[in-house]
């Protein structure tokens, strides 16, 4: 069969993406701003748990990382699961259980019910993010997939360009039909994911092999580019489950994911309050504020994708803005103006968003098969265990100092670890960079 030219594989897989990522994109924005809602909540949440003023900070900063750990425990056999079941079945599934278990969020009452309710919807979560890396592996090959992901992983930042203004705008509901604000958060944004979730169940094709919009020709174009590229890794690419936890390469990536997640996670389960503090705005006001970081990351992230699959190059493009959220968290942390703090918050997290697509092209890039599934679900879930520490670390520096100066430079020190982190990761001789 004739091979392809360059362009008409491009417009192939430029198809691909406009059929698929939107869905994908949307379901993201739904996930993430039912991850990060309780960031505003977290303002009003304190008599509702009958938590005195001096521990809450410790308390707060718990719950939400609890989120983590459930997510941590069950995300490898979510992933397993999906390979077995198929994604459509089994995203649609994840979609519907998490709708629900973040509209019972509401009913907290207690810290106990609070953080039984942060584990569940870890739980419920737990393979989402993975599974979608997973299932654009079906379809991208890895030159590909930096972009790909990070045009993904973008709609963690719309949900915080959107879900932040939203969110104020919802706790403006206080006491309509007897209900606080936060218990109207997490009703009104429960509600698309569990839309969402039949719309993944009948909409979403398991494969290649599963669509109509693509013909026999071009079927067989994507699958035997797929099978080239893995041929062409060799004895590096690895597709037995076990490879998926003997592999140093993927526990280096688990420890570079981890270090991400307690900058990340530490940052946005906070930055409500931090802007709330230095502002002294009203809740929708402040939701506005809080957009700012988002929307600058979005356009950060998919110029560094877009970059690092020009060039082929990974490692670098890690490291190099792993040490820019560094600075960024620096600075944030030294200024007294909150303008100059807010533009350090800003530079940190374009530059920590600007690490994924480059990261999870690394992540995907030596496994297939059951190691993919596996191996994605290992990184993501290990690291996540970073989501737990930095929410946690955040508050207790907050309830011992009073301020945030100390939880932002330890913020900023994670990220440099990454970065020198990433340094380690060696390329393979013979072999375009990844």
């Amino acid at each position: 069969m004739e091979q392809p030219s360059p362009s008409a594989s491009d417009r192939l897989l430029a198809r691909i993406a406009w059929r698929l990522l939107p869905l994908l994109f949307v379901s993201y924005v739904v996930a993430y701003i039912d991850r990060i809602n309780v960031g505003f909540a977290k303002l009003y949440l304190r008599e509702a748990l009958g938590v005195d003023e001096q521990v809450f900070g410790s308390v707060y900063g718990f719950g939400a990382g609890l989120f983590f750990i459930g997510y941590f425990i069950f995300e490898v056999p979510s992933n397993l699961l999906l390979q077995r079941f198929g994604a459509r079945r089994w995203i649609a599934r994840i979609m519907l259980v998490w709708g629900v278990v973040s509209a019972a969020t509401m009913f907290v009452n207690s810290r106990e019910t609070f953080y039984a309710m942060r584990f569940l919807l870890g739980v419920a979560e737990a393979g989402f993010f993975p599974g979608i890396l997973l299932y654009l592996t079906y379809w991208f090959p890895a030159r590909e997939r930096a972009k790909t992901i990070a045009t993904f992983a973008i709609a963690g930042l719309v949900a915080g360009v959107i879900g932040s203004p939203m969110s104020g705008a919802i706790l403006g509901l206080n006491g309509a039909w007897g209900l606080a604000g936060w218990q109207w958060l997490f009703l009104l944004e429960s509600i698309p994911a569990v839309v969402l979730g039949f719309v993944v169940l009948f909409v979403l094709p398991n494969g290649p092999a599963d669509v109509r919009w693509l013909t026999q020709e071009e079927k067989q174009v994507l699958q035997e580019r797929l099978s080239r590229e893995a041929a062409e890794a060799g004895a590096d690419r690895r597709s037995h489950l076990a490879a998926a936890f003997t592999s140093s390469r993927v526990w280096l990536l688990c420890l570079l994911y981890f270090l991400f997640n307690v900058g990340g996670y530490g940052y946005e389960m906070w930055l409500p309050s931090i802007v709330k503090g230095f502002s002294g705005q009203s809740d929708f006001v402040v939701g506005l504020i809080a957009a700012i970081p988002y929307l600058a990351a979005g356009v950060a992230m998919f110029f560094a994708g877009r970059h690092s699959d020009r060039t082929g190059e990974r490692r670098g493009h890690v490291a190099v803005a792993a040490l820019v959220a560094a600075l960024g968290f620096a600075i944030a942390g030294s200024v007294r103006s909150p303008w100059l703090a807010m533009g350090g918050l800003t530079l940190a997290f374009m530059g920590l968003k600007s690490t994924m697509g480059p990261f999870w092209a690394l992540g995907t890039s030596f496994l297939s098969g059951t190691a993919a599934a596996g191996g994605i679900a290992f990184i993501n879930s290990v690291g996540n265990l970073g989501g737990f520490v930095g929410p946690t670390l955040v508050g207790v520096i907050r309830d011992r100092t009073g301020s945030n100066t100390s939880a932002l430079f330890v913020l900023g020190g994670s990220l440099l670890l990454m970065g020198l982190f990433a340094l380690l990761i060696r390329d393979r001789p013979g072999r375009a960079r990844t």
